[in-house]
């Protein structure tokens, strides 16, 4: 049986992304989504999600976008002088490898952020990280540890299981692409290295045995989801996506997706996608329904 979680990320970035993620999921196959704590529409997003109960809510924990969530005295590794996250994953981990961040400051950030959803009373079916930020080699067991303190009983893997490279580089910027594809594998070499299917095993922590969607990031359109539907292996997947609608306030954030999330959109909705999901007899499922029986 093939399984698949559909989770849209950014949820609280900004309202035009909510509205299309909340819009994919009721009309499409979005069944889970990742809520950034330090989003500018975090509180539009909680909203949301109280109307919708069959939507999967995770946390997206942040570390390189916005303003911490804890006190900036408390992070102040993390922040410039405007109080705003400083850090790229790339130089937050020559950080953490110099010593120049302190892992305590980034335990106290995604405590904060975890914390900052509980008390807006969702309970995270999972945990995930913007810019891929809980796949550093210090971070990942951190962040396996929070979730199993906070009783989140799932996590992502971004071990990615590239399809349909050919297709997109003929579409799109064969640069543009190799770098995502590029990204995903360096991931997958890291979590190899480092084992991290073994430290979230260890911490009791379930996570899909494929993932897909890194090496589309800023290309999904109706032919490469296609292409992934159809090569969903039997098993737990998760297909990570950014639907949105580009708004004032997506324009103006420092997300490097903006028209591109509408395209998304547009392919996560239309019937065609659904009909394919019903051909195949793929089963979609949230976070929380892992190692739930077939």
């Amino acid at each position: 049986m093939r399984r698949l979680i559909v989770n849209a990320d950014d949820f609280g970035m900004a309202p035009g992304v909510n509205r299309a993620i909340v819009e994919a999921h009721r009309r499409g196959i979005v069944t889970s989504t990742s809520l950034l704590a330090n989003g500018g529409a975090f509180g539009d997003a909680v909203e949301l999600a109280r109307g919708e109960p069959a939507l999967g809510v995770g946390v997206h924990l942040n570390l390189t976008e916005g303003r911490p969530v804890a006190r900036e005295p408390e992070v102040s590794m993390l922040v410039d002088d405007r109080g705003m996250f400083r850090h790229s994953p790339a130089s937050l981990a020559m950080g953490l490898a110099t010593e120049r961040v302190r892992i305590e400051e980034i335990e106290r950030e995604l405590r904060a952020q975890v914390d900052k959803v509980l008390a807006a009373g969702i309970r995270p079916t999972h945990l995930d990280g913007h810019n891929h930020i809980h796949m550093l080699p210090q971070i990942f067991p951190l962040a396996a540890r929070v979730a199993r303190e906070y009783g989140v009983r799932a996590m992502r893997c971004s071990i990615e299981r590239p399809v349909g490279l050919s297709a997109l580089i003929r579409k799109h910027s064969a640069g543009a692409v190799f770098a995502r594809y590029a990204e995903g594998r360096v991931l997958a070499a890291v979590a190899f290295a480092c084992d991290f299917r073994g430290v979230l095993r260890r911490a009791g922590t379930a996570a899909p045995e494929y993932f897909f969607g890194l090496t589309q990031t800023g290309f999904l359109d109706a032919e490469s989801l296609e292409k992934i539907l159809y090569n969903l292996p039997p098993g737990s997947s998760e297909l990570m996506c950014h639907p949105g609608y580009a708004d004032a306030a997506l324009r103006s954030s420092q997300t490097s997706l903006v028209v591109e999330r509408e395209r998304e959109l547009e392919a996560l909705t239309q019937p065609e996608t659904r009909a394919a999901i019903a051909r195949l007899g793929v089963h979609l499922i949230r976070y929380d329904e892992l190692g739930q029986a077939e």
